[in-house]
């Protein structure tokens, strides 16, 4: 293992195991897709990245139900369910995953303030999402939520490991 960051040793994990993964990004403009491919080799894994920035694009190329966006919002972990589901489908990976959120300096509100994000990470079609409420300056949230979806996905990877009965 190296010091090189999380991205190296997911990639290296992801690999190891023959998987395939595709991001789907809104707050992080594609940040997640960059660390993964900071990995050399990383197109033995990588397949593509969508950053969705609008409700149109949510929809249109990730598949994200116009009724999830009207009743939950861009902001939510329904869409980032649909989210990380849409991008391991449209890009035929067995890994998507997915960030959403505000991050500032405007655009939060009392119910959905700056820094909140939700993270979603999809494994084989099983889905777990994550709420953060990340503190700091547009940059540090967007890299905060890029930094804790990639620690997500490698714990779900580990789980995925320990829970199959086999040893780290």
């Amino acid at each position: 293992m190296n010091n090189e960051g999380i991205e190296y040793r997911l990639m290296e994990e992801i690999i190891s195991r023959g998987m395939t993964v595709s991001t789907a990004e809104s707050c992080t403009g594609g940040m997640v897709a960059s660390r993964l491919i900071n990995y050399p080799g990383a197109s033995e894994a990588f397949v593509n990245g969508f950053v969705t920035y609008t409700n149109e694009s949510k929809h249109r190329l990730l598949g994200v139900s116009n009724d999830t966006l009207d009743k939950y919002g861009a902001v939510s972990p329904q869409t980032a369910e649909e989210m990380c589901r849409g991008a391991a489908r449209a890009g035929g990976t067995n890994i998507g995953i997915s960030t959403t959120g505000i991050a500032g300096p405007s655009g939060g509100s009392p119910e959905k303030p700056v820094g909140l994000v939700y993270i979603g990470v999809c494994i084989n079609g099983n889905v777990t999402v994550k709420k953060l409420n990340n503190k700091g300056s547009r940059q540090e949230i967007r890299a905060k939520s890029a930094e804790a979806v990639l620690n997500m996905l490698y714990d779900e990877l580990k789980n995925t490991e320990d829970e199959n009965g086999k040893e780290e």
